[in-house]
């Protein structure tokens, strides 16, 4: 069955959060945007209200609460009274109610809560479930870096997110890949459903991309540059529906725009797969 058409998420981890980006973004068709509380140094959505407060109608807007400020820096709770707190302030400060909000690397907390971690989980998708039936944001989900310790906690207690954003692309391992797919199959998630992020592992930059061809994973690769037949093969490490990437330059957001034209060969990508996963075997003997 064909998976719904790739869709590109505005991401604004670590972006100067211009007004003319966001322009671009509508010129270039992305209207998604994905942010998050402790973006901007806490400042993100008061950013957002202030220079492009306009705009905002014209995107999907998602964030993510999770992290607070703390007397040594950001700080990571799941208390369910502080996240729905956050949920309400974070619809004040945008001036509307988030299309999704996502928990933020709820394992942060989980690795620290043993053995109380499973009802830990329960109680903090609990308090979006609440805040999303409230009014407070369309829909929630849950946005991890290490989906792995969350694997053992899904349970019929913990409510089902309506998304789930991970890592995806070339550069995510074996374990994450794995970890990332159970949770999918656990949680019965679509493609569309499903959204992937940081799929340049960090910058389009990095020399890793001087190295890698990443035109082998796709048809006819030649008509695409490397950067973007990474980012479009990212939508198959794992299998997303949608990827937040994060940039302050609109030729580059239009550049990634242009990669969905590309066509991914499946194949190629089960290969290497099978080869990463080989390969964790070997270091883990």
């Amino acid at each position: 069955m064909r998976g719904p058409d790739p869709r590109v998420v505005l991401g604004l981890h670590r972006s100067r959060h211009e007004r003319r980006l966001l322009t671009g973004a509508l010129d270039l068709g992305v209207t998604a945007l994905d942010t998050s509380t402790n973006y901007a140094s806490f400042r993100s959505h008061q950013i957002l209200a202030r220079t492009a407060g306009d705009l905002l109608p014209k995107f999907t807007v998602s964030t993510k609460v999770g992290y607070f400020p703390g007397p040594d820096g950001a700080e990571h709770s799941l208390d369910p009274v502080r996240l729905k707190a956050a949920v309400e302030e974070a619809a004040k400060d945008l001036g509307r109610a988030p299309d999704i909000v996502f928990l933020h690397n709820p394992e942060q907390s989980l690795r620290e809560a043993v053995p109380y971690n499973k009802d830990l989980l329960a109680a903090a998708c609990t308090a979006l479930d609440d805040a999303t039936a409230k009014g407070l944001c369309t829909a929630w989900g849950v946005a991890s870096w290490d989906p792995s310790p969350l694997l053992s906690m899904v349970a019929p207690a913990v409510p089902r997110p309506s998304v789930l954003m991970v890592r995806a692309g070339l550069l995510v391992g074996a374990r994450t890949l794995d970890a990332a797919d159970t949770l999918i199959d656990a949680w019965d998630l679509s493609d569309g459903e499903v959204w992937g992020m940081s799929p340049f592992g960090g910058a389009t930059s990095a020399s890793v991309w001087d190295r890698v061809d990443p035109c082998l994973f796709l048809q006819a690769g030649g008509r695409l540059s490397r950067v973007q037949a990474a980012f479009r093969t990212a939508y198959h490490l794992p299998r997303v529906g949608s990827i937040a990437v994060g940039t302050d330059e609109p030729a580059h957001l239009g550049e990634l725009v242009g990669a969905l034209a590309g066509q991914v060969e499946e194949r190629t990508v089960q290969e290497y797969r099978r080869l990463l996963r080989d390969r964790s075997g070997d270091q883990s003997s």
